[in-house]
């Protein structure tokens, strides 16, 4: 018998104990679906330097359209694909695609290439964006999910050739529809409150491309002409009062013709609306530009939301 079995049977003959093999720690799971993962910090990356673009990216000069929630970007994309040259696809939240090692060697050995993580992820954003491009057959990419305005530093690294347009809506119009669109969900407070946090990045991402830590200069529509004309600004109540103006003036920024036809969006395609990755509502769906909703006057404008407010512009 063994050491261990002649030691139980002394154990158990005079205590009723036995000793037994710790069994070893499980694991860490996975984390569940639905639940909501811990936040990385961002990785190292290095900027591809002009020279180096050619190799580094297949996507050229692609276009962000960086604004809140609820700010007419649906709108704005189904416009801007229904030109022949430009493709603006349905949100595609790149920013949450990541990439990890499986080993300490494959680390090792993508260091050796000069790849660390967030190289390795640029390089999975570009290809997927890409792709999108060419199975649409088009020319131009445009890309429209209001969260990238938490990242635009990252995307102005990952492509530093790449165009901004900022559209901007009154911030309370911004709260009301937000508030609207899942009133079970939200108070207007929270949903003020939380759209903020998308309007401070919009504009932390458009001070940015201004103030010399962005590489181009800025064209507003409400401000003139400036820079290099890499940003661009509209807002969505000169977009919906008048979109054949405001959609020729995009298309100039963007090095394309205007075609009219985009003023008809529904015609082109009716097929770009997905639920839950943009504005799926009617409203969108009737494939033409609607009327937008009346300015809040002055004192319906909340104090959590008026320091926006003067600083786009909306309040004397």
């Amino acid at each position: 018998m063994s050491l261990m079995g002649n030691l139980n049977r002394a154990l158990s003959a005079t205590t009723g104990l036995q000793v037994r093999r710790a069994t070893p720690a499980a694991p860490p799971q996975p984390n569940k679906a639905g639940a909501k993962p811990g936040k990385r910090p961002t990785p190292v990356y290095r900027c591809p330097a002009p020279g180096d673009l050619a190799t580094d990216r297949l996507l050229r000069r692609p276009v962000f359209i960086m604004s809140p929630v609820r700010s007419g970007s649906t709108l704005l994309r189904m416009l801007l694909n229904a030109h022949p040259r430009l493709h603006s696809p349905h949100e595609l939240h790149i920013r949450r695609l990541e990439v990890d090692f499986g080993s300490r060697l494959s680390q090792r050995a993508m260091s050796a290439l000069d790849l660390e993580r967030g190289d390795l992820e640029h390089l999975l954003w570009d290809r997927v964006m890409h792709r999108e491009l060419v199975r649409s057959g088009k020319d131009v990419l445009v890309e429209k999910t209001p969260s990238n305005a938490f990242v635009h530093r990252r995307i102005r690294d990952c492509w530093p050739d790449a165009r901004f347009v900022f559209l901007l809506r009154h911030p309370v119009s911004i709260a009301r529809s937000w508030h609207e669109g899942d009133p079970d969900k939200r108070t207007f407070d929270e949903a003020a409150a939380d759209a903020l946090r998308y309007m401070k990045a919009v504009d932390n991402a458009r001070n940015a491309a201004t103030d010399g830590h962005g590489d181009h200069g800025d064209t507003d529509s409400h401000g003139g002409h400036g820079g290099h004309g890499g940003n661009y600004t509209l807002r969505y109540e000169d977009l919906t009062a008048d979109a054949g103006k405001e959609m020729r003036g995009l298309c100039a920024f963007l090095d394309v013709d205007f075609e009219p036809s985009m003023l008809d969006y529904g015609r082109r395609d009716d097929t770009q609306v997905v639920k839950g990755l943009g504005d799926w509502r009617d409203k969108i769906r009737t494939g033409q530009v609607q009327s937008g909703r009346a300015l809040p006057a002055e004192d319906e404008i909340p104090e959590l939301l008026r320091p926006m407010c003067a600083a786009w512009g909306y309040t004397s």
